[in-house]
């Protein structure tokens, strides 16, 4: 055994020489628990629980069921996509490594530059709606216990999510085998609650309460005003933002044993697993919510889920599941700024982010690049002082954790097949599905980021309008007036991904990304 994880432990080294990059971290996930930080990331009831609010309004029963397998289906092709160029250069970098690669000399240093922070961008959004959610579901166990009578106010959940963030920045300065042994525990977590209201909530829920079949297979309540096609699809942010973040593996390929193979399988067996589930949830909680919508919408306990449970399971039997749902959000949390925090290391590896120099160190007591996490939860908690903007505020931290990665996601699987590369596949490849398949993943992207920046409803002002294109905006903005910056812009110095290993001895010392091309191939993983 220990001749094998020597074996695979040493191909690991070879394939990552091949991309450019030298051994920096220790390599403690094992495939099961990489794959535990992409399913704890989906973290699937928690998750529906934080974005029920956005299904409810947009179709009611209909778009819970029917617009989470509908969406689940167009998930999976962007998943697959992504595990391959995840199988054939399993690196930190990620996205903006894989632009470089594909794209062509003229645009691969602004394209990868591009990504590098929409990725960024995206993945704080992700921290930030994660621990939002989780505030408000802290405010919900607290307005449960106290009978309805406690009414979080925006600044006291604002304080709560400052305390979540700030907890999971310590948790993830951790040694990484610490980090890695925790990811069993979160999926047992998240196994547990999602068996437990498939199971119990339809066991528990009195007959007052209970739907029949036609309406919660057929029923569709639209409260917002948009035509329902368009509030169908308007829905679908639900099952987007809970299966997002399919880069989360990527992020941590360096510390993942056996990474050209475990990478892929962590990006795709959560999909599939979360569409299951999900679409099993959500049939047992359109059966068990009665047919009062508005009345889930609008309750004192401020969560339209735990009203659902409350009406089932009464105060006590509430709070005991609710524990656990804001457990399973936490643990989320702790797996997106653990995906993060290596995004960003990654990306001031190469220089592109203010301060590169402070934020790409290792701790030398850790082993752990403590620098980036604190930088991404402190952008986090910036983030989530739109909440003090109003609710349309804050739900545009959601739309845009999930618009921003798609923008960086869409890039480099269309520069694979836009540009002229030489693409080597690693362990998973869809042969002669790739195309099509990445096809319909970039196609739905663009058409759903274009979605997500519309407001809540047709008539709105500006309390109510979607300030996602605003901050996205900015930020994509910005970044580019920086590269195109005279004199000291990133066009000036800015060369996409930068090898650290010494070369020399090899006589190739000149070599670029570029020039070692995706290394999968070259180097055979161990299955």
């Amino acid at each position: 055994m220990s001749d094998l994880k020597a074996a695979i432990s040493k191909k690991d080294e070879e394939l990552l020489k091949q991309l450019g990059y030298k051994q920096e971290f220790k390599r403690a996930f094992t495939p099961l628990e990489l794959f535990g930080v992409s399913f704890s990331l989906i973290g699937l009831l928690p998750s529906i629980a934080s974005v029920l609010l956005y299904a409810l309004p947009y179709g009611g029963p209909v778009a819970m069921v029917w617009g989470w397998v509908v969406a689940s289906l167009f998930l999976l092709c962007v998943a697959l996509a992504m595990a391959e160029l995840g199988s054939a250069a399993p690196t930190s970098g990620g996205l903006y490594y894989w632009t470089y690669s594909f794209a062509s000399p003229r645009w691969r240093n602004v394209l990868c530059w591009l990504v590098g922070y929409a990725n960024t961008i995206g993945c704080v959004g992700g921290i930030a709606s994660i621990d939002w959610g989780c505030a408000v579901q802290i405010a919900a166990a607290a307005s449960i216990g106290s009978g309805q009578t406690y009414v979080a106010t925006q600044a006291q959940t604002y304080g709560i999510y400052i305390a979540v963030l700030l907890s999971h920045g310590a948790v993830c300065c951790l040694a990484t085998a610490v980090l890695a042994r925790i990811q069993s525990l979160y999926i047992m977590i998240n196994i547990f609650l999602c068996f437990a209201v498939i199971i119990a909530l339809p066991a528990a829920t009195p007959k007052e309460y209970m739907n029949t079949a036609s309406y919660a297979l057929g029923n569709f309540t639209n409260l917002e005003g948009w035509p329902n096609g368009f509030a169908f699809i308007l829905s679908f942010l639900a099952p987007l933002w809970t299966i997002c973040s399919f880069d989360s593996a990527v992020h941590i390929s360096e510390e993942a044993s056996n990474a050209a193979t475990a990478v892929p399988w962590a990006i795709v067996s959560p999909v599939v697993i979360a569409g299951i589930l999900g679409a099993a949830i959500n049939v047992a909680l359109a059966f068990c919510m009665g047919t009062d919508v508005d009345y889930l919408l609008s309750s004192p306990i401020g969560q339209p889920m735990a009203q659902i449970f409350f009406n089932s399971f009464g105060q006590n039997g509430t709070l005991a599941l609710w524990a656990f749902v804001v457990i399973a959000q936490y643990t989320m949390g702790t797996s997106m700024v653990l995906a993060a925090s290596r995004q960003s290391f990654a990306f001031s590896r190469d220089g592109a982010l203010p301060f590169s120099s402070v934020l790409y160190r290792i701790n030398k007591h850790t082993g752990t690049p403590v620098n980036t996490v604190w930088f991404v939860v402190t952008l986090a908690a910036l983030m989530g002082a739109l909440s003090f903007a109003g609710t349309q505020a804050i739900s545009a931290v959601f739309a845009i954790s999930v618009t921003a990665l798609y923008i960086a996601y869409v890039i480099p699987i269309s520069s694979r097949f836009v540009f002229e590369n030489d693409f080597k596949p690693g362990p998973f490849h869809l042969g002669v599905f790739s195309f099509p398949v990445a096809l319909v993943a970039v196609l739905f992207m663009l058409f759903m980021v274009v979605i997500f920046f519309f407001p809540s409803n047709p008539t709105t002002d500006v309390t109510t309008m979607n300030y996602s294109v605003v901050v996205l905006g900015g930020v994509l903005v910005l970044s580019l007036v920086w590269y195109y910056f005279p004199v000291y812009g990133g066009v000036h110095w800015f060369t996409g991904p930068v090898p650290n290993i010494d070369t020399d001895r090899d006589g190739d010392s000149g070599d670029s990304v570029e020039k070692k091309g995706l290394g999968a191939a070259a180097v055979e993983a161990v299955a």
